[in-house]
């Protein structure tokens, strides 16, 4: 195939997708009725008078797929707001809800009596019971430790001292 004739089919394809795609302007309005029956010129300078045309298409379909990407990125980052915004709610509410029950707890077994008190942490996690009686009073939560049984009572000192001490036990 000459380059001529191929240089024909190119134009004639580029110039039928030119339409179909950008639809600016009837058929009979841009080229000859028969593309083939054009001058190799012509068709050069053809080409060269779409292609401006195709590249400004082609780019306002983008700019518009663009910004509707953005649009859909802004609403998402709003929902994500949105949430992050409830959750901080959420967590707060909770801090707050949790200091006061740990302040009631604390009240809790600061005013029952210290037998009592005592066989009461022995039921309950020694995280729990450590972190409890630190919260107390050092001479209610004295006479609570005296109270419990022995191996109880140095495994909650054990936590205690560990908890108190400032380097970095490992």
């Amino acid at each position: 195939m000459s380059r001529r004739t191929q240089l024909k089919k190119t134009a004639s394809a580029a110039f039928a997708g030119l339409v179909f795609a950008t639809q600016i302007a009837p058929l009979h309005t841009l080229a000859a009725d028969n593309p083939a029956s054009m001058k190799p010129d012509e068709v050069e300078r053809f080409c060269a008078n779409i292609a401006d045309a195709a590249r400004d298409r082609r780019y306002a379909l983008q700019a518009m797929e663009l910004k509707k990407l953005r649009g859909e990125v802004d609403e998402r980052i709003a929902a994500l707001e949105q949430k992050r915004a409830d959750y901080e709610g959420w967590l707060q509410r909770r801090n707050v809800f949790l200091a006061q029950a740990e302040a009631g707890i604390v009240e809790i077994y600061a005013s029952m009596r210290p037998d009592a008190a005592a066989e009461r942490l022995a039921e309950v996690r020694v995280e729990l019971a450590a972190a409890i009686l630190m919260k107390l009073e050092p001479r209610t939560a004295g006479i609570i430790l005296n109270e419990m049984n022995s191996k109880s009572a140095a495994t909650l000192t054990t936590i205690i001292a560990s908890a108190a001490r400032p380097e970095d036990p490992t």
